[in-house]
């Protein structure tokens, strides 16, 4: 029961992200929008969600994981039922960020729960490999779910479809979850939560305008940068009292697995934004047939992630961390070879591969992060792992995209884009390798 509601909240939270792509068009005809408008319906949702990420791990160690989770659910129906009944398009830019709001107090506090109920590791990574595979169920049944509900019912169904999931997350809370928290010689940071909510919210404008105001978009990452060094800065100071203990980074465990998680989603995010621009600016396929030619690689990640916990048992963590990010670099390279042919049957090869090893990956990633770290500080570690994969994404589809530009677009650029992914899945393969225990281990 306590699984079945933590995989609620992950279920909510991601296709909420990729439902709402599909409304763009209905919702700007309704409000009669402009195409600047409507971008910040979809991305201002991601922007306060990374932004309010480790505000929202801090709370959930310090004031109670179960009570900030069941926050979290009442500000994202709140949110949801603002957005289904918005009068206007500026209430609905509202409802998706206080929805991302809710988001950065669900994500960490229920990857943090998880850590405290199933303190046997071996236990947690089965657990970890059925909630990181909602991940990629909400892939999968987004799209086709949401274009359902848009066409027979209009555009607000989208957000009347994700109430009864938050509604029932909160309502069984008390009676599944139990609380938990580690108050002690924790505070606030205000420092540090001003610093890292810049860098957060800087990064994520970048990925938001990566595809769009590119001189923004560097100016972004530039403040990123500063706003980072001077959080760091900042965090040393304060010691173990800080938001984010530095002291977390000296186990090997759990500083590989940020940087495994960094580079995996850095090329997965990479192929996701390239590959459906590649095929439809040369006619090859339509937004439709994209979305469907894009399916093995959720389809896979659905059927493997339950299994990761198992296979890191049977194998070891090792070869399930490493073993999966070196998946998603040969799944790549496979798709950068074949960029060119006129069959589609290799790239799809290619995109089950990297499905397959992410979902082979993501559950022994998040375990080795919040298992590294002592419990009292597993919002925190939840928090920051979730923040590894937003880094990776951003950074991602910055630099493949710069890549894939130089390369010339097309063919060759998505070519050029691929290797290079397919290599920072293999350097990041050798990280998890050299600092992953061989077997399930916390330390």
């Amino acid at each position: 029961m306590t699984l079945t509601v933590l995989c609620m909240a992950v279920l909510i939270v991601q296709l909420d992200t990729t439902v709402v792509n599909l409304a763009v068009d209905p919702i700007g005809s309704a409000f009669h929008a402009d195409v600047a408008t409507m971008q910040w319906v979809v991305d201002i949702y991601n922007l306060v969600y990374a932004v309010l990420l480790l505000t929202g791990g801090l709370l959930a160690d310090v004031y109670g994981r179960r009570r900030v989770f069941m926050g979290g659910a009442i500000v994202f129906s709140a949110a949801s039922l603002l957005c289904a009944l918005s009068p206007a398009v500026w209430l609905l830019i509202a409802g998706r960020a206080l929805a991302g709001l809710g988001a950065a107090l669900l994500m960490p506090a229920s990857l943090a729960i998880l850590r405290v109920t199933w303190p046997d590791v071996h236990e947690r990574g089965r657990a970890l490999g059925i909630w990181a595979g909602c991940n990629g169920l909400a892939l999968a049944i987004g799209p086709s779910a949401g274009g359902f509900l848009i066409a027979q019912f209009g555009w607000s169904a989208i957000f009347w479809a994700v109430m009864p999931l938050g509604l029932a997350a909160l309502a069984l809370s008390p009676i599944a979850v139990p609380e938990s928290a580690d108050p002690e010689g924790r505070r606030m940071d205000g420092r540090g939560q001003v610093l890292g909510a810049i860098a957060l919210g800087a990064l994520s404008l970048a990925a938001i305008e990566a595809h769009g105001t590119i001189w923004l978009a560097a100016l972004a990452l530039i403040v990123a940068g500063v706003a980072s060094g001077l959080f760091l800065g900042a965090e040393r100071a304060l010691g173990d009292h800080a938001l984010v203990p530095l002291g977390m980074f000296r186990s090997l465990t759990f500083l590989g697995a940020m940087i495994a998680t960094t580079g995996m989603t850095f090329g997965m995010y990479g192929v996701m934004f390239l590959l459906p621009q590649t095929w439809q600016a040369t006619g090859r396929l339509g937004p439709i047939g994209a979305g469907v030619a894009l399916l093995p690689e959720a389809v896979f990640f659905v059927l493997v992630s339950p299994f990761s916990g198992w296979i890191s048992d049977r194998l070891g963590r090792r070869m399930a961390t490493a073993g999966g990010v070196g998946i998603i670099g040969c799944g790549l390279a496979l798709i950068a070879m074949f960029a060119g042919a006129r069959s589609l049957v290799v790239t799809e090869i290619g995109l089950a591969l990297t499905g397959f090893g992410m979902g082979l990956a993501t559950g022994p990633l998040m375990g080795a992060a919040v298992g590294a770290v002592e419990s009292a500080r597993s919002g925190t570690a939840a928090a920051l792992i979730n923040v590894a994969r937003i880094a990776g994404a951003t950074i991602g589809v910055a630099i493949l995209g710069t890549v894939f530009a130089i390369g010339g677009k097309g063919v060759s650029g998505l070519r050029a884009a691929m290797l290079t992914g397919a290599a920072v899945q293999i350097a990041s393969a050798a990280v998890a390798w050299r600092t992953t225990r061989r077997r399930g281990t916390d330390t």
